[in-house]
Order: C-alpha cells, then sequence, then structure tokens
C-alpha cells in the first residue's frame, strides 16, 4: 500500500487526486494549515492523516513537523496548493508577492526538503502541479507567474539532484482549471465565469496519477494540459 504526502487536497485538483488514491486504498497524509481544517480533511477521507502547517509561512513548516509523527516512507510527495492574486508590476504589494512565493514556491521546497529521506527509502515521487504560467508570463501576471517559473526550476534541480537516488519528478502544467482559483482569476479579470469552458479538475487528476503510475522503466518529466474546447 503506497504513502502519499498531499497539498492542496481540500479542493480542486489536489481533492481530485485525493479522493482517486483514496478509493484505491492508498494511505493519505493530508497538510493542512491548521487542526481544525485536518479534522475537515480527515472527515473527507476516513482513514486519512492530517500533518499541519501553514503553507504561508514556510519558516515554521520544520518547527510544526518537529511536534508531530512523520512516516517513515513516502511514495509520493504531491504539490497541489496555490494561490494567485494578479496585478500589474507598479500596482503589487511586497505582501502580495511575498505572499504567492511562500505558497507556491517556498513552502514546496521546504516540505520537499523534510520528506526526501523517506522518499529516497521509498523510490518515490514528487509531483509539482505547475500552470501554464510556469512557461510563460502575461500581463498581470507577474509575481504569480515568478512563483511558478521558480517552482519548474526547482523541480529541474530536484530531478537532477536526486535521480541516482531513485527519485523521480514530474511538473505538470494545467492551463485554465476549473476552480475556486479560476473564479477567482475571472472576477479580478471582469469575465463572466463559465466552468465548462475550462479543464475538469478530474482531468488534471488522470494526467498526474498517469505520471505516477507510469512503470519504473520510463519518466514523465514534464506534461502540458490544455482546454480540449
Amino acid at each position: 500500500m503506497a504513502t502519499h504526502v498531499i497539498t492542496g487536497a481540500g479542493a480542486g485538483i489536489g481533492e481530485a487526486v485525493a479522493r482517486r488514491l483514496h478509493a484505491r486504498g492508498d494511505d493519505l497524509l493530508l497538510i493542512a494549515r491548521d487542526a481544525g481544517r485536518g479534522k475537515e480533511l480527515t472527515a473527507a477521507f476516513p482513514g486519512s492523516r492530517a500533518l499541519v502547517g501553514d503553507l504561508a509561512d514556510p519558516d515554521k513548516l520544520s518547527w510544526a513537523f518537529s511536534h508531530q509523527t512523520l512516516p517513515d516512507r513516502v511514495d509520493s510527495l504531491i504539490h497541489v496548493a496555490g494561490v494567485v492574486d494578479l496585478g500589474a508590476v507598479g500596482e503589487l504589494t511586497t505582501k502580495s508577492w511575498r505572499n504567492q512565493l511562500n505558497v507556491n514556491l517556498i513552502a514546496p521546497a521546504e516540505l520537499t526538503r523534510h520528506f526526501l529521506p523517506q522518499l529516497r527509502a521509498a523510490q518515490g515521487h514528487v509531483i509539482f502541479v505547475n500552470s501554464g504560467s510556469g512557461l510563460s508570463a502575461n500581463a498581470e501576471w507577474a509575481a504569480y507567474a515568478a512563483s511558478k517559473h521558480g517552482l519548474k526550476a526547482l523541480a529541474d534541480s530536484l530531478r537532477q539532484e536526486e535521480h541516482a537516488a531513485g527519485v523521480r519528478v514530474t511538473s505538470v502544467y494545467p492551463g485554465r482549471t476549473a476552480s475556486a482559483m479560476q473564479e477567482k482569476v475571472h472576477r479580478h479579470e471582469g469575465k463572466e465565469y463559465d466552468p465548462a469552458r475550462y479543464i475538469d479538475p478530474e482531468s488534471v487528476a488522470t494526467t498526474l496519477i498517469t505520471a505516477l503510475d507510469l512503470p519504473r522503466d520510463a519518466e514523465i518529466n514534464d506534461v502540458t494540459v490544455r482546454p480540449g474546447r
């Protein structure tokens, strides 16, 4: 039975991935920002465990984890959680920049550092759910895109560093996906939100799990998922 550590399991792509892995009987360790959120997640996925750590404050993750029990081995670490706050470079505050960099880049790096010994023990898999913005940046997307470009760099470096240890690393770059985040983006853009026009989170989950289940003779390094409509 495989053990998966997942961020962002409460909604969207993360929820879809967690539900699929839970349904096949795998063990889930779900990252929650506080104990209350942890109880909600474990109630949604009976038999799962919550690991409390606020991704918005990555400096405190090490302290938080030192007071909790971590598994001896981890088959996959799946980074899905993310935040977006759009705005022109001339208008974005340092608070906005810092929050997006903390949640989207620094926290994944810190989580990966903590779980690398367990991933090496299992010859596991690190999966980063990135974004089309991790490959190109548009107007008013500077801070978010910078965090996602950084996430690509993190994944690419990690892949080279851990190849000899048998740890696989995959970056998934979804286009616009039907989610609460996408609804927020549409409000910023002043556009009507129609989830039917965008990728279903289940489709991204299918892509992710395909990479996860690929036999050991192959590895998906990068995969882009675009809306089919």
